[in-house]
């Protein structure tokens, strides 16, 4: 993250998934290793449920101290309903945090639905956030709209690309706030041990062929059903 303003040190991060949760993970480690920065950690959403794996003990393994955990009550149900009252968790929650913590930066990454209550809390009490991945675009799903929403709320953005950074700015947000630092994701890969073949099927349990499709398909959240053409 680039130093946006040298009066800032506690620095706060909200997770609230796995998929998020490792993008950040980097990042996180960087600001707690920092002799002058502070990492303040939030953690909700699935990270808390006991039917999405309670993935709050893995980060709990990884070494960081969690400074509050905003439960958003979640269950094997995600209708549209209890996202909404998901979502006014997230406020309530990350409110109470932000009010105990008093952080000079909230950290943002993405467009999932829990960072829309976070970002409004941040926005009114005066927490500044640094948005990561804005400017993307994402057809057929609200993630779309929040992901812009939290745009507008934000004070600073790391963005991935050039094109991201163009649209950013297109938004009406000053250029001198908006940072190209390139996919989160690449501080993985960078780092990353790759398996061998035989080392991965035997993770995996499966034998790949002699051609291996991997098929990944985003809900769109829009539709009525959100399945909607995956099977057609």
């Amino acid at each position: 993250m680039p130093i946006v303003n040298k009066k800032i040190k506690k620095i706060a991060v909200f997770t609230a998934t796995r998929a998020e949760y490792g993008l950040l993970y980097w990042l996180m480690k960087e600001i707690d290793d920092h002799d002058a920065l502070q990492l303040q950690l939030l953690v909700s959403g699935t990270h808390l449920s006991e039917v999405h794996g309670h993935t709050i003990d893995q980060i709990r393994s990884d070494g960081f101290v969690i400074d509050a955990e905003v439960d958003l009550q979640l269950s094997e149900q995600d209708s549209r309903i209890d996202v909404v009252h998901a979502m006014s968790l997230a406020s309530q929650g990350v409110a109470d945090a932000l009010s105990d913590l008093k952080p000079d930066v909230l950290i943002l990454l993405g467009d999932r639905y829990e960072l829309l209550g976070a970002a409004s809390a941040a926005l009114i009490m005066g927490i500044p956030i640094f948005h990561l991945h804005g400017g993307e675009e994402t057809e057929g799903a609200y993630d779309n709209s929040i992901r812009h929403a939290v745009t507008k709320m934000a004070t600073w953005h790391g963005v991935a690309n050039e094109m991201y950074y163009e649209r950013v700015i297109q938004m009406g947000e000053a250029a001198d706030n908006v940072f190209n630092v390139g996919a989160m994701g690449l501080d993985n890969i960078k780092r990353l041990s790759l398996l061998r073949t035989n080392e991965l099927e035997k993770k995996l349990n499966f034998s790949f062929g002699k051609q291996t499709v991997l098929v990944t398909f985003h809900p769109v959240t829009k539709a009525e059903n959100p399945l909607e053409g995956f099977l057609e």
